[in-house]
Formats: C-alpha cells, structure tokens, sequence
C-alpha cells in the first residue's frame, strides 16, 4: 500500500464516482483517470489567499476528496499517484515546461507535474495527468509513443519531438484543436524521473511566488461531459463539446462568488477575494 490508506483510497473512488475494478489494468487506469478529470475541479484559491496548498497526502485527501475543493497540478497529480499506487501501479512523476502560448519550449521553468504509469501486460507506459485544466488537458491517459494518436473522452493527442539544446529529446503533448484543424502543443519534457520533494519546491515558488499568474489571480477550470468552464481573473469562458465558445465578465465580487460555488462547485476559502 502507498502513504494513501486504504479507507481514503475508497472514499476517493466514491468522490470521482468510480465504481469499476478497483486493480492495476488498463480499464481501470483509463476509467479512474476520467472520473477524477470530470470530478474534481483545477483552482487556485488557496495560493490567491497568499498560502501554498500542502502537497501531504492526508492534506489532500482532506481537501480535494471530503472538501468541496479543486486544485492544481501538483495537488491533482499527487493524489492520482497515491491512488494508482494503491491499486499496484508502478507510477514515477515527471516535469514539464508549459508551452501552450509560450514563444518557445524553453522559454518557461518546469512547474508542471505529470505521471509516468506501468500498467501490468502492456508493453508501453503511460502519461496521465489530471492537473492541467486546459481545454488540450488529457480525460485519459496516453501510451508514451511517438507516431501513435490517442483519443479519450472526446480529445485527441499525440507526442512530438521539439528541437532544443539538451542531451535527452523533449517530448511535446500535442492536442488536436477541431476549430482549426491544427494540432496545438500543451507542455514539453523530457524522459526524467523526479520526485515528491521536487514538487514541493515547484509548489512553493507557484503558489507564493508574486510573479506566478496564481497568485495574482483567479485561475479555475472544469470539465464536464457537455462543456469545459475556464475563469481567468473576472473573464468566464464556456468551450462546448462541439467546439462553440462564449466568452463573459463578471460583474463583482458577488457573482464571481456564486459563478464560483454552483457552477464549478467549490467552496471559496475565507481571504480568496476572486476579482482581486
């Protein structure tokens, strides 16, 4: 068993709502990688509130599974690797620049945290990551091949190599975007293992750093079957399946409260001021 026991383990599954096996295969790697993606919303209240989230599995569990909570990558991901963990996964964490926007794949630190995943009889490992919360975001995981395209829950990516100065290749995941036909990357890594002790340096310049967006503002994401929801400081955007987007401001401190609760279904921490 990993550090998540096995009580938090169940209500974990109950709080994605998973009620498949409960074994290292490769069902339940894509079924429990799915539910935790729809279930658990991406936020950053705790780092606009001037504190990094805690990175301790009980912490985690306290606030992304019985709390009406999100988080980000390192929160998400972590979690996902305990509970993969104690289903009899072999699971490594690797980092990833992110270059969706960027002017090129090293223009930006390392602060995104994915999963590398061995799942018993299958001849390749897998890339799972439920911590990104952009529309590209991965709803499954994904064999880590060149040349291969993967979809999962209605998204498709695949893997590039992107030219840089460095001895390992740097690895791009590449999401298909419908409306122009294009396939747009999301973030870069290379093939190293790096460990929860990494993380919590990443989380602590992140989410204290008073450069880093999430700390300067409101920053959520959810998906759900039917549409993808992003607040970006007071700007809301809806991105529906068939890839229409609507685009709003919120007006005040009231609305972005309640858009916040029963739209994203988070309970906004006390000293979060959502509009800045």
């Amino acid at each position: 068993m990993s550090d998540l026991e096995k009580r938090d383990l169940d209500a974990y599954l109950r709080r994605i709502g998973w009620e498949g096996d409960a074994r290292a295969d490769l069902a339940t790697l894509r079924g429990v990688h799915l539910a935790h993606a729809l279930a658990l919303p991406f936020e950053n209240l705790d780092s606009l509130a001037g504190r990094a989230p805690s990175l301790d599995p009980a912490d985690l569990v306290a606030k992304l599974v019985h709390g009406r909570r999100g988080g980000y990558c390192y929160e998400h991901n972590i979690l996902l690797w305990r509970a993969l963990e104690a289903l009899g996964f072999r699971v490594s964490a690797l980092a990833g620049r992110v270059v969706l926007g960027a002017g090129s794949p090293e223009s930006r630190p390392r602060t995104h945290a994915m999963l590398r995943v061995e799942v018993p009889g299958e001849p390749l490992p897998y890339l799972a990551d439920v911590g990104f919360g952009a529309v590209g975001s991965l709803l499954a995981p994904v064999p880590l091949a060149l040349g291969v395209e993967s979809e999962g829950g209605g998204r498709r990516h695949r893997f590039a190599v992107l030219a840089h100065e460095g001895p390992l290749e740097l690895w791009a995941l590449q999401a298909y975007d419908r409306v122009s036909g294009d396939w747009v990357s999301q973030y870069a890594f290379t093939s190293e293992p790096f460990t929860a002790a990494d993380f919590e340096v990443f989380n602590w310049h992140v989410g204290t750093n008073p450069r880093s967006p999430f700390t300067r503002r409101a920053y959520l994401k959810r998906t759900t079957a039917a549409h993808h929801l992003s607040l970006d400081g007071g700007v809301l955007t809806e991105t529906r399946a068939d890839g229409a987007v609507s685009v709003r401001e919120l007006s005040d401190e009231a609305e972005a409260r309640r858009v916040v609760e029963e739209e994203f279904g988070i309970e906004v921490p006390e000293g979060a001021r959502l509009l800045g």
